[in-house]
């Protein structure tokens, strides 16, 4: 048996699953096109799982390899930043030709310049996967769908941009205290997930107090006020 909070995903998702694993815990919308997705912990879990289990398998990584997460605020950059963590892998959140993997968006490959394993995500809710990749890139929505939904980590060292698990942990804590975040809360917010900063405000923050994120990309203002009642916010960023 592992032992509990052995990396930064079994803090942040254990006492989610325990409470509550069918309650909405990430709720995405775009503003530009109307889509709206719903992750519940045990689905962001599976997903999570998956991303783990295709860094550790397909990539081969092993606990301290560094992957470079070159993605926008997203629902899959939710499971996926939880995949990485769970493998005991560390973060990074800006380009890094030292980096082990990196994962990006069609339009940021040439960041991942360098960088012997990359994987691109089409970000598209069906899945749908990047077309005319360059050989030896991997279109990430085909590869990880094949991976299993279960995930035993071994082991962990830094989690983001240098940051230990504990010094995440304890950054999110003091966030969430500041923003006034706590257990229960339903949060709404525009914010990037660019710098480690704004992840750990954003997001780590938020599962870090078993509070749910409503995260709005391409935010219409006009529709602020009927989402907040919708979606029963508590707190907005």
């Amino acid at each position: 048996m592992r032992e509990p909070h052995s990396t930064l995903t079994d803090a942040l998702l254990d006492p989610i699953l325990e409470r509550d694993p069918a309650g909405p815990r990430v709720t995405w919308y775009d503003d530009a096109t109307g889509a709206r997705i719903e992750l519940s912990g045990l689905t962001l879990a599976n997903w999570a799982a998956k991303t783990a289990n295709l860094i550790r398998d397909e990539f081969a990584l092993t606990p301290g390899a560094r992957v470079a997460v070159l993605l926008p605020a997203h629902w899959q950059t939710a499971a996926v930043l939880l995949g990485c963590w769970w493998a005991g892998t560390e973060v990074v959140l800006s380009p890094d030709p030292d980096a082990d993997l990196a994962l990006v968006t069609p339009d940021r490959l040439d960041d991942a310049d360098g960088v012997d394993e990359v994987a691109v995500l089409s970000l598209d809710a069906m899945g749908t996967p990047v077309r005319d990749l360059p050989v030896g890139v991997t279109d990430f929505a085909t590869a990880v769908r094949v991976h299993g939904d279960q995930f035993l980590p071994g082991g962990f060292r830094a989690a983001l941009d240098g940051m230990s698990v504990g010094e995440v942990l304890d950054a999110a804590k003091k966030s969430a205290a500041l923003q006034g975040i706590s257990a229960g809360d339903r949060v709404l917010s525009s914010a990037s997930w660019d710098t480690a900063a704004e992840l750990i405000d954003g997001y780590v923050a938020v599962l870090g107090v078993g509070a749910s994120l409503v995260q709005v990309v391409n935010p219409d203002a006009a529709a602020t006020e009927h989402r907040a009642e919708t979606e029963r916010v508590t707190v907005r960023r």
